[in-house]
């Protein structure tokens, strides 16, 4: 029987990661006749007036605002403006390269979204068929169309539970009680160590503090504007790599995740072999036997 490839899993934040900016910056806001610097201000004043979370501020903020201006407002609308998103250069086609790379190497390659954003615009981006899944803040909508509730609302510590979530294979959002089911660690679908998790900056943090601790990879890419900040990550140990957001072939990004790639598949080989050669003896498979690898 056929011995299933072992899982590389990339999760990536998609504001300023994937694309050049907030994803309601480029069509939404503008639909509103305000400018991004405007909106913002308006929904953060409200959360700090307020005492709301920042993401259910600029949420419900997004809906008062196209009320009060009688602008559409439905999911199919949202889903069309995601269409005017910008990506960073060779997004496009990263994907593709990263996953040939990965069969090459004898690894399945997965993507995730893991973002404070709304997935109704991820989901009209261009790119949005190359996830897995998508984690991101949703509406609930009624009958009619109309955004009523938040269905999820992902702010920056509670994308840790979705590290958690493709850790185990337990991607139903809706599905806790599996989640917080005790599991044996050599059952968990991805292991931590074949995580890789790419962000631009502070909000990101918490998972990349994950992915350190438990033996994944943390990378941050960075614009001029924010490259001070990200440089700040790197010093102060809360990232492995930083890089420009250029995901071109051969560039600096492009080469390390290839290295990164091919390092676990080196040790999921090892720990495979180590296994092997346990079995064969008759020995048990300890967790602390294989975790040198």
């Amino acid at each position: 029987m056929e011995t299933q490839r072992p899982i590389v899993a990339f999760l990536y934040d998609f504001d300023k990661t994937l694309c050049t900016t907030d994803m309601q910056d480029y069509a939404f806001i503008p639909s509103l006749g305000m400018t991004p610097k405007e909106f913002w201000a308006e929904a953060n004043g409200f959360g700090r007036g307020n005492r709301i979370d920042g993401i259910l501020a600029y949420m419900y903020t997004m809906i008062r605002e196209a009320e009060k201006r009688n602008r559409p407002f439905t999911r199919e609308d949202l889903v069309e403006k995601g269409r005017s998103i910008v990506l960073f250069p060779g997004v496009e086609d990263w994907f593709r390269r990263i996953n040939a790379f990965g069969e090459a190497q004898g690894v399945q390659v997965e993507h995730y979204i893991i973002s404070s954003g709304l997935r109704e615009i991820i989901e009209g981006s261009s790119i949005s068929g190359e996830f897995k899944e998508i984690y991101a803040s949703e509406f609930y909508y009624d009958e009619t169309g109309r955004p009523v509730w938040p269905k999820l609302a992902v702010n920056f510590t509670a994308k840790t539970q979705f590290v958690y979530r493709i850790n185990k294979g337990v991607l139903d959002v809706s599905d806790d009680k599996t989640l917080n089911d005790s599991m044996p660690d050599d059952s968990k679908r991805v292991p931590f160590t074949n995580m890789v998790y790419m962000g631009d900056g502070l909000s990101d943090v918490p998972c990349m503090k994950m992915m350190r601790a438990y033996g994944g990879q943390a990378i941050a890419v960075y614009q001029e504007s924010n490259r001070m900040g990200v440089e700040d990550l790197l010093a102060k140990g809360r990232v492995d790599f930083i890089f420009p957001a250029d995901y071109s072939e051969d560039t600096a990004l492009d080469l390390t995740v290839k290295n990164i790639i091919r390092k676990m598949s080196i040790v999921d080989r090892l720990w495979e072999e180590n296994v092997q050669q346990l079995r064969s003896i008759g020995g048990d498979v300890l967790p602390d036997q294989v975790g040198l690898f």
